[in-house]
């Protein structure tokens, strides 16, 4: 048995795919298969692979007609033969020590899981990776019973709340396969690992989080659904997955259940944010009808909120109409500030931004942002004479 099966699931990506094969043909494990499943790509995708597993007896392709990322990658992990499987996807690439470094955690502590952080890769930037840390020191390395460790609510929900990063992680293949945890086969590429993620942890018995990154998550090949009307409710669905998860584990859905509503909760907020305006109400209303349901019928639970979030809820709950407009308000006159500073600002050489102390971090990071933006120098001046908690320096 080889001691990994990294899956990378292919749709049209022939300009990144080389750099992410040789990423995972030079891995310093060897013992290793590679299992690319071309799902009806139209480029020349499919000839690349083919061209990786004639010259090396580890990779292996599958090629289907278009069926959806969801189905690709559960006919990898059928089809995958490993102790463990990893997921490369097929616009990143891992550093060479990889899957060496996260199997040989898993394997001499009999983990299910073992997670890493990752780096944000984008090529067009000077400062190409932006390292991603999904825990803190606290819980880093250690080994974690998900259903026996966490001795508050709010720790649960962090938890459970850690970026579904499904590829900077490898999984014991046997525990995926006996639970029978698949992927959701919806059109397209959304969403699916939230679901993936939340069903692994939630039956995980041994994991463990690493700070470590060794994975460059790409984020200047975005095939983006913010303004796709065909994928605004796709988030929706994976919830629906979930819940319906929950309903076939009831030992599982006493403990998570409140736990998911929590995060259904960031999610949508997440997703409402990011979507195209035009979308977001619409949204938003569905949100709403789900929120009201949970709230009567006692499967959302206040204590697992900070009080903000909690209020929120709420609102929208009982009128999204009205906290929509209230958002877009606030926006519109957030984004007319900002137009006016470019236009104060657009001729200057230099710009000082007051004293550094007493703005809010909130405005010196707009600020910086918008300087940088346009390419205008500035400087940050502090008076020891400012007033700090109440007290003053001298």
């Amino acid at each position: 048995m080889v001691k990994v099966s990294i899956i990378v699931p292919v749709y049209n990506v022939q300009r990144y795919l080389k750099k992410c094969m040789d990423s995972i043909v030079d891995q310093t494990l060897q013992d290793i298969e590679i299992i690319c499943v071309d799902d009806g790509s139209t480029d020349a995708s499919g000839s690349i692979l083919d061209d990786y597993a004639a010259k090396d007896s580890r990779v292996r392709v599958i090629h289907q007609k278009n069926s959806g990322y969801g189905y690709a990658m559960n006919v990898g992990v059928a089809a995958a033969g490993g102790e463990y499987i990893g997921i490369v996807e097929s616009d990143d690439f891992a550093d060479a020590e990889m899957f060496g470094h996260l199997y040989e955690i898993a394997h001499k502590n009999q983990l299910d899981v073992v997670k890493s952080s990752f780096y944000y890769y984008d090529s067009q930037k000077k400062e190409r990776n932006e390292k991603c840390e999904i825990v803190s020191p606290v819980l880093a390395g250690k080994t974690i019973c998900p259903s026996t460790f966490f001795s508050s609510k709010l720790e649960l929900v962090e938890f459970y709340n850690i970026k579904p990063t499904i590829w900077s992680a490898i999984y014991r293949s046997q525990f995926i396969k006996e639970n029978k945890i698949t992927f959701l086969e919806t059109p397209g590429a959304s969403y699916q690992d939230a679901g993936f993620s939340f069903k692994v942890m939630a039956l995980a018995k041994r994991v463990q989080l690493l700070q470590e990154a060794f994975l460059h998550y790409r984020q200047d090949n975005m095939e983006s659904s913010v303004n796709s009307k065909g994928k605004v409710f796709c988030v929706c669905d994976e919830y629906a997955e979930m819940h319906r998860f929950l309903e076939e584990h009831p030992v599982e859905r006493g403990r998570l259940e409140y736990v998911l509503q929590r995060i259904k909760y960031d999610t949508y907020m997440w997703n409402y944010e990011r979507i195209g305006q035009k979308y977001q109400y619409i949204f938003l209303e569905r949100a709403s009808m789900e929120f009201r349901e949970g709230l009567n019928n006692g499967s959302i639970n206040k204590e697992y909120f900070e009080w903000y979030k909690w209020e929120n809820l709420n609102r929208i709950a009982r009128d999204p109409a009205a906290f929509h407009t209230k958002r877009a308000l606030s926006d519109n006159k957030e984004n007319l500030y900002w137009k006016k500073e470019y236009e104060r600002l657009h001729n200057s050489a230099t710009y000082r931004i007051g004293n550094a102390i007493t703005i809010l971090p909130r405005l010196i990071r707009r600020t910086c942002k918008c300087l940088q933006r346009h390419g205008i120098k500035y400087t940050f001046t502090v008076s020891l004479g400012e007033w700090i908690g109440g007290r003053k320096i001298v």
